[in-house]
């Protein structure tokens, strides 16, 4: 790919996920907030056996981000909400469960260790951090993609063309 339609895939990307974060700490803050009510309620329904469940919680942000990665717009919520998409950086396909756990390891490991390492991003072609280079994904614009994708006509047609007029009718 030509630096030009790395450019084109990528501009305004970086604050784009930033924005994306916001969201989606408020919306994984939410998450857990009515998990946490969810789980109290059933630990006093169960007269104190259910608050064991409690330390589950812990998992919410990497289940929120493994499983939006995994999702059909291979996009948490506020990556969508940003017009971005994560996909894989040698062809532009989905991630893989191998890659989607391996960035969200990483994500949250460089989260822990101050976040400093996401300063990556400014210095590489396709503005990739530390744990998208680690796993082979990039994050792109998702109507710059579908730009540069050809759409498939309709399942089981015939693609009218000057040539093929009528006789894709059987005339």
């Amino acid at each position: 790919m030509s630096f030009d339609q790395d450019d084109y895939l990528t501009i305004g990307v970086i604050s784009r996920r930033c924005i994306a974060w916001v969201v989606d700490l408020i919306l994984i803050g939410l998450l857990w907030v009515l998990l946490w009510w969810v789980l109290g309620m059933f630990g006093v329904l169960t007269l104190g056996l259910g608050f064991g469940l409690l330390p589950l919680l812990t998992f919410v942000p990497f289940c929120y981000h493994l499983f939006s990665l995994l999702g059909a717009a291979s996009a948490t919520p506020g990556q969508r909400m940003m017009g971005l998409t994560v996909r894989r950086d040698d062809d532009f396909g989905p991630p893989t469960l191998a890659q989607a756990v391996v960035s969200t390891l990483l994500f949250y490991a460089t989260l822990a260790t101050s976040g400093l390492l996401l300063v990556v991003a400014l210095f590489t072609v396709r503005r990739r951090t530390l744990h998208d280079l680690l796993s082979g994904l990039v994050v792109v614009r998702s109507r710059a993609l579908a730009s540069l994708t050809p759409r498939a006509g309709p399942w089981n047609m015939y693609h009218s063309s000057p040539d093929r007029g009528s006789s894709a009718k059987g005339s």
